[in-house]
C-alpha cells in the first residue's frame, strides 16, 4: 500500500486557509451587525459646538450666539518684528578644520550646535580651537557659517 499524498505541511496550509476563511466570515458578520445602514438620518448627523468640537447633540437655538467682527479674524501668519543685525552675528570655537579639504565645523557658544564652515566663507586662515565670530545661513544640508572672522 502506498503512502498518503497529504504531508504535514499540506495539512498545516489547509488549516491556515480554513482559519483565514472563518476569520473573514466572522469579520463580515461583525460588520453586518454594526453597520450604519439601518440608522435614521438624524442618528448619522454630527454637529460642531462653539469650541469646534464634534458632538452628536444639535446646538441649542435659544442660546445667544457669540458675535465676531471681521477685524478680529487673522488669516495667515502674523507679522514678525524685524531681526536686529546684531543678533545675526554669533560667536563660537572651531572644533574641527581640515585645511587640505577646505571645510570644518564651528561649535556655537550659545546653542552648542555644530555649524558647517567652508574655506570660501573665511576671511583669514583658521585652525582648531580658534575663537571666531560668524553669521549663519541655511544651506542644502543644514546651517552654514559665512563671514567668519577671528576674534581675540
Amino acid at each position: 500500500m502506498g503512502k498518503s499524498q497529504e504531508t504535514f505541511s499540506k495539512k498545516e496550509k489547509e488549516k491556515k486557509r480554513l482559519k483565514k476563511r472563518q476569520d473573514k466570515e466572522q469579520k463580515k458578520e461583525d460588520r453586518k451587525a454594526t453597520s450604519a445602514k439601518g440608522q435614521d438620518l438624524e442618528e448619522m448627523f454630527a454637529y460642531v459646538d462653539d469650541n469646534g468640537n464634534i458632538t452628536n447633540t444639535p446646538p441649542d437655538p435659544s442660546k445667544k450666539k457669540k458675535e465676531i467682527s471681521q477685524e478680529e479674524i487673522q488669516i495667515g501668519v502674523s507679522r514678525q518684528a524685524p531681526i536686529d543685525p546684531a543678533d545675526l552675528i554669533r560667536k563660537g570655537t572651531i572644533s574641527f578644520f581640515n585645511a587640505s579639504k577646505g571645510y570644518g565645523f564651528i561649535k556655537d557658544h550659545v546653542t552648542q550646535e555644530s555649524i558647517f564652515i567652508h574655506q570660501n566663507a573665511l576671511t583669514v586662515s583658521v585652525k582648531e580651537n580658534d575663537k571666531v565670530s560668524f553669521e549663519v545661513e541655511k544651506g542644502q544640508k543644514g546651517l552654514n557659517a559665512v563671514n567668519v572672522k577671528l576674534i581675540s
